[in-house]
């Protein structure tokens, strides 16, 4: 089977696990009850998804620029044990389902969006699972913890063993960007590394204002140094956690990045869909307080997401391809400012 048919396949078997996905009620065991994945370690390469001189091969069809990649790309995969009969809080970074996920859902539609603009790395990290953000006094956020301990480790891996001084783009999405927030923290605001930001791209979880100290959100397509967010729905739905979650909540337009009131479907560069097309001018979107509105794609299946309000899954790949080209420019323009300070001095 050709990989593109084996990625289709894939995609719809995850499709169906979260539709038809169990529906008796478990019992899910105290989070101090259970023992912790093996804690792993950096150092070896079996612990990354991702390194950049081992691309999968249909992976490098995205990669259009081999050379002058001249920044670093820090992806922190979304949440992908979803399914409600797994009872374990953390998964271990050798579990071989779980990276099959990682590599084939998210890595593929997620971070190939940044492989034009900079070195990816990707590190295996013990996830939490989908029910620790339900259930964060009772488990959740001790299960988030341990999965964060991972990520900070394989940040200071990265510095450490690969980054030598290379500009950083960091790229997340959902408990990915949860990880990403605390990783800015305490890695980048305030701190002398802010000056090698690039970007950081946090989609899929509610940023309110002043989370950080010193980074911003962005409000022009060449700005450096601080975030884009964005929580994606159906145009005039607003999800039922709205005044708990995403009220007041930071909004970029991914599409003109000026944070716009609205973007005509004409000005959409394209989105990445499961058969592995790319399909321009298929959204009108229309920024809200604390919500990205979108309508209903224009592409040939559009009538399989008819009904959908929420696309938190589509967050990224929604706007692959106005990522890609974003994600570029920010490299250069980090560039040639770095440029004429150099000059300067």
């Amino acid at each position: 089977m050709k990989w593109y048919l084996r990625r289709f396949k894939i995609a719809l078997i995850f499709v169906l696990i979260i539709v038809l996905g169990g529906c008796k009620s478990v019992s899910v065991p105290a989070f101090s009850s259970q023992q912790h994945p093996v804690v792993p370690n950096y150092e070896n390469v079996s612990n990354w998804a991702i390194l950049p001189d081992s691309y999968p091969e249909d992976l490098k069809h995205w990669q259009t620029t081999t050379t002058s990649l001249e920044a670093d790309i820090f992806y922190i995969y979304p949440t992908l044990n979803i399914e409600k009969k797994d009872l374990r809080w953390n998964v271990p970074v050798t579990d071989s389902i779980q990276n099959i996920k990682v590599i084939d859902k998210a890595v593929y539609f997620q971070a190939s969006a940044f492989l034009n603009a900079g070195k990816l790395y990707v590190p295996y990290y013990r996830q939490a699972h989908l029910r620790s953000y339900s259930r964060l006094e009772n488990g959740g956020k001790e299960a988030l913890n341990l999965a964060y301990s991972d990520v900070k480790e394989a940040f200071k891996t990265y510095l450490e063993k690969y980054n030598n001084g290379r500009p950083i783009i960091i790229a997340a999405h959902s408990q990915g960007t949860t990880h990403a927030i605390q990783l800015l923290k305490e890695f980048f605001d305030g701190k002398a590394l802010q000056n090698k930001l690039v970007a950081a791209y946090l989609p899929g979880i509610a940023i309110k204002k002043n989370t950080f100290k010193t980074i911003q959100i962005m409000t022009n397509p060449m700005e450096n140094g601080g975030f884009v967010s964005w929580n994606t729905f159906k145009r005039n739905y607003y999800p039922k956690s709205y005044n708990e979650w995403f009220k007041g909540a930071e909004v970029s337009n991914p599409v003109d990045w000026d944070n716009s009131n609205e973007s005509e479907r004409s000005d959409h560069k394209g989105f990445l869909f499961t058969n592995d097309k790319i399909y321009t001018q298929a959204l009108e979107v229309y920024v809200k307080d604390g919500v990205l509105w979108v309508s209903v794609p224009h592409f040939p299946y559009r009538l399989l997401v008819l009904a959908k309000k929420g696309y938190h899954a589509g967050d990224i790949n929604l706007f692959w391809e106005d990522i890609r080209e974003n994600a570029v420019l920010r490299v250069e323009s980090y560039l040639k400012k770095q440029m004429i300070s150099e000059n300067k001095q």
